[in-house]
Formats: structure tokens, C-alpha cells, sequence
């Protein structure tokens, strides 16, 4: 088990819905003060998607991400922040001829992926390693694809958190590291839960931990109703976690979460009755190398 362990929190996200839950934050405002809130309750990392303001639907606004970077630095915020390069990789397939793309399809060209880290220069973005259906659609990231927004992030002087779904992410990632791709020590995020990926149990988190690099630092979380079981089992094993409302927007069964920090709480709670340590941001910084921007 870690000394202190680093809480991330993931205020959005891309696919919970606003109709879902009334307090979704969806503008920069919204976001950071669901930042600012779960900071204080222990947050040391910010894992952060942008919505249209208007609408509430996803989107990947360079001025949307610069907006709430900027206003969570002029509050004052100590937490670090980490941007999404997630969307942009999604291909639905047309139903009457598969290798046209048909509504729903986000594929971008890797460039567009990472334009917003290389022109903010966050401290950590992540990079999706997988390749995996979602629902009626595919999520495509190719290895030529991740290279080339690997060595965009490097350029940038940006921390990548490897976000893997799936044991050959994994084994992808170890291919990138050892072709220089990559840098180590790399910091993993192991996801459970998702249809047709890791599960989220005990076994499946102790075999994703058994096949990381021996450097590795790795943190794990759990969507929906894991988001807490796993927050203890990637404690016990010596991971950090990671909860929100892009992953769960349940307290309790059938309970709506009041919002992001109540989640977090929730998570500290765990953790302390297991005698564990929440790192603070400056903590984290250390633990994970990173300076201050």
C-alpha cells in the first residue's frame, strides 16, 4: 500500500448525460467549482472534459478547455490538472454499408486529438490505449494514431496518464515504452467496469497490476456501482483511485450523489478507515515527479 495515495476525481466526463442528473456540471463555471468543491474534499488531481455550454453534449472547445484552466488558476487552485485527449476516436459504422461512417462517428486525425495539450500545457493529459466496442460503436486507436499523440504530449512537456481498458493496452503500452515512445516511469489508469473490458473485480484488478511495467505508477477506478468497491480493492493493492461523476452518479444504491465532492468524501472515508493517507496536490506533484506550471 501506498504511504499516501493520490484521489483523482473526473467531474463529467463524456458519456453521463445532463437528464441523468440535474447537477452535471456542464459549463467552465459549473466545472470548476465541482473542481474547487472535490479539491477541498481531497481531490489532488482534476481529470477534465468540456461541454457546450448550451447544449451539454461533449465537446472538444480549445477556448472551452482554456476557460477552465485559466479560471481554476485564477482561483487559486492548487490541484492538478489533467485534460482529456479521449474523444475524437469513436466510428460508428453506416447499418446498409459498414465502412461508411454514419451518425455518432467523432474519428478525428490524431493532431486534433491533442491540440488543446499542446497549446495549454496541463500537467498530465491522458492517452486511451484501447481499441474496443461501445455499444454499436467502435472506439479505434490505433498504434500508429497513439504514437503520434505520444510524441505530441512529450513535446508538449505533458505527464501522460496510460488509460487501458483491456490487458493489451497494456501490453501495447510496454511496446511503446520500450521503443522510446514513452517515457518512464509511466503513469497507468486502469479502468473496470466497462462492457466488453476489465472487469471490475478483485482478480481482474490483481492480473492488470501483475502485467504493468515494474516502475510503474498505476492508479485503478471502477464505473458505476464499482466506483467504490474499487476505490478499496486499488488501495489494498497499492494503487491510486479515482472517482466522479464522469464514472458513477450514485452515493448509494439508488441514491443520487449530491455532487463530485460528496463522491470524493466518500472515497477519503474509505481509504482513512483502511488507515490509509490522501496525498494533497503538492504530494501528488512529488510523488509523481511533476513541477508546478
Amino acid at each position: 500500500m501506498q504511504e499516501k495515495t493520490i484521489l483523482s476525481v473526473a467531474v463529467t466526463g463524456n458519456i453521463t448525460r445532463p437528464d441523468q442528473h440535474p447537477k452535471l456540471p456542464i459549463t467552465p463555471q459549473d466545472i470548476v467549482s465541482a473542481i474547487i468543491e472535490a479539491e477541498a474534499a481531497g481531490a489532488a488531481i482534476a481529470h477534465i472534459h468540456v461541454r457546450d455550454p448550451e447544449t451539454g453534449a461533449p465537446s472538444m472547445r480549445v477556448d472551452l478547455y482554456r476557460q477552465v484552466v485559466d479560471l481554476l488558476r485564477q482561483k487559486g487552485s492548487e490541484v492538478i490538472i489533467n485534460l482529456t485527449t479521449g474523444p475524437g476516436g469513436r466510428f460508428v459504422p453506416d447499418k446498409d454499408d459498414p465502412k461508411l461512417a454514419a451518425s455518432g462517428t467523432t474519428l478525428l486525425p490524431p493532431q486534433e486529438r491533442v491540440e488543446h495539450i499542446v497549446q495549454i500545457k496541463p500537467d498530465i493529459c491522458s492517452l486511451d490505449l484501447n481499441t474496443m466496442f461501445s455499444g454499436d460503436s467502435v472506439v479505434i486507436n490505433t498504434p500508429r494514431n497513439v504514437r503520434i499523440m505520444a510524441e505530441m504530449i512529450r513535446d508538449a512537456g505533458v505527464m501522460p496518464e496510460l488509460e487501458c481498458f483491456d490487458s493489451g493496452d497494456i501490453h501495447l503500452a510496454r511496446d511503446l515504452l520500450k521503443e522510446g515512445v514513452l517515457d518512464g516511469p509511466p503513469l497507468f489508469q486502469i479502468v473496470l467496469g466497462a462492457k466488453y473490458g476489465f472487469s471490475a473485480t478483485p482478480e481482474t484488478l490483481f492480473y492488470a497490476r501483475s502485467i504493468l511495467p515494474k516502475n510503474a505508477r498505476w492508479a485503478a477506478f471502477g464505473i458505476g456501482r464499482m466506483e467504490f468497491p474499487i476505490v478499496a480493492q486499488s488501495y489494498l493493492l497499492g494503487g491510486h483511485v479515482r472517482v466522479g461523476m464522469e464514472d458513477n452518479i450514485y452515493i448509494s444504491r439508488g441514491k443520487l450523489t449530491a455532487g463530485n465532492a460528496e463522491l470524493v468524501e466518500n472515497a477519503v472515508s474509505i481509504i482513512k478507515r483502511m488507515g490509509g493517507n490522501i496525498a494533497t496536490p503538492d504530494e501528488a506533484r512529488e510523488l509523481l515527479g511533476l513541477s508546478k506550471r
